[in-house]
């Protein structure tokens, strides 16, 4: 007997037998004509869930309410790290601090505070660039995850 005869016996027996319903079983009939008992057993389990005397619960009440996932940070490309390591900074420093380094950096670094000296003047230039090509970078990855 295959599936589809099942499911007919089944609505025959929902459509012949109004006065039982389809989850009542005190009719011989009902019986005979569902003999198996994985069909007999489904609707007990079934039957008892609708009246609320089983003790298994729905597959989604098990998992409780939805829950949403929480947001999954990108994981921070090696040249993004040697920015954070530009700055002073541990990765994955907060936007507040990476800002708060980057003008401390700034202020000891300016190129016009070595003005009397060419060659610190140089060194400040060179250093001031790479500070500001690491907040840049860094603020880049931030807003578009891609650090190029």
């Amino acid at each position: 007997m295959g599936i589809l005869d099942r499911l007919e016996d089944v609505i025959k027996s929902y459509l012949n037998d109004e006065d039982e319903g389809i989850f009542r079983k005190s009719s011989k009939n009902w019986k005979e004509r569902n003999a198996d008992p994985d069909v007999e057993a489904a609707y007990r389990e079934l039957n008892d869930y609708l009246k609320g005397d089983s003790e298994t619960k729905p597959f989604h009440a098990e998992r409780g309410p939805k829950q949403p996932r929480p947001p999954q940070e990108p994981p921070i490309p090696d040249s993004i790290k040697r920015d954070f390591a530009e700055l002073g900074l541990t990765p994955g420093a907060s936007s507040e601090d990476c800002k708060r380094a980057y003008k401390k950096l700034l202020k000891i670094h300016h190129p016009d505070r070595h003005a009397g000296h060419p060659e610190n003047m140089r060194k400040a230039t060179e250093k001031s660039a790479r500070i500001n090509t690491a907040f840049d970078r860094i603020e880049r990855w931030r807003r578009t995850g891609k650090s190029e």
